[in-house]
C-alpha cells in the first residue's frame, strides 16, 4: 500500500494545530486570561476600533459568544463601547487605555512565545508554510 501524504498531511497539520493551541491556551492563561479575551483584546490592540461583526470574523468567534466576552471586558475596563453617530444601528468596541496598558504588557511576551518556536526554520520555509496552509484554506472554501 502506497503511502497517502495527503492523509499524513492533514493529521501532521491538524496534530501541530492542537499543539500550537494548547501552547498559545497556556501562555494567555499564564497571563490570567482565556483565550477569547485575548483574541478579542489583540484585535482592537492591532487594528483599531471595530464592530462586533468584525471582531467576530477576525477571531473567529460567533456573534452570541462575543457579546458575553465584550460585556465582561467593558465590565474590567479594557474596551468600551462607540455609538456610531451616523448610524444608531451601528456599535464599536475600542480597546481603552487600561486595555492598551494590559495588551504592553502581555503581547511583547506572547510574541516571543511565538517567535521561539519558529528559530530554527528559514524565512523560506516560513513563506512556504504560508502559502501552503493558504491554499489548503482556501480550497477548504470550496469544497
Amino acid at each position: 500500500m502506497s503511502e497517502n501524504l495527503s492523509l499524513k498531511a492533514f493529521v501532521v497539520i491538524m496534530k501541530a494545530s492542537k499543539t500550537l493551541e494548547e501552547l498559545v491556551k497556556k501562555d494567555i492563561a499564564d497571563h490570567g486570561m482565556k483565550t477569547s479575551d485575548f483574541a478579542i483584546l489583540e484585535a482592537l490592540y492591532h487594528k483599531g476600533r471595530q464592530t462586533i461583526k468584525q471582531i467576530s470574523e477576525a477571531v473567529l468567534i460567533n456573534t452570541g459568544s462575543i457579546t458575553y466576552v465584550i460585556d465582561k471586558l467593558e465590565k474590567n475596563g479594557y474596551l468600551q463601547r462607540i455609538h456610531c453617530t451616523e448610524d444608531r444601528r451601528v456599535v464599536y468596541i475600542e480597546i481603552t487605555p487600561k486595555g492598551n496598558d494590559v495588551m504592553n504588557e502581555i503581547f511583547p511576551k506572547h510574541q516571543k512565545m511565538i517567535e521561539e518556536l519558529f528559530t530554527d526554520i528559514t524565512d523560506e520555509n516560513k513563506r512556504i508554510l504560508i502559502d501552503t496552509v493558504k491554499m489548503i484554506g482556501k480550497k477548504g472554501e470550496i469544497i
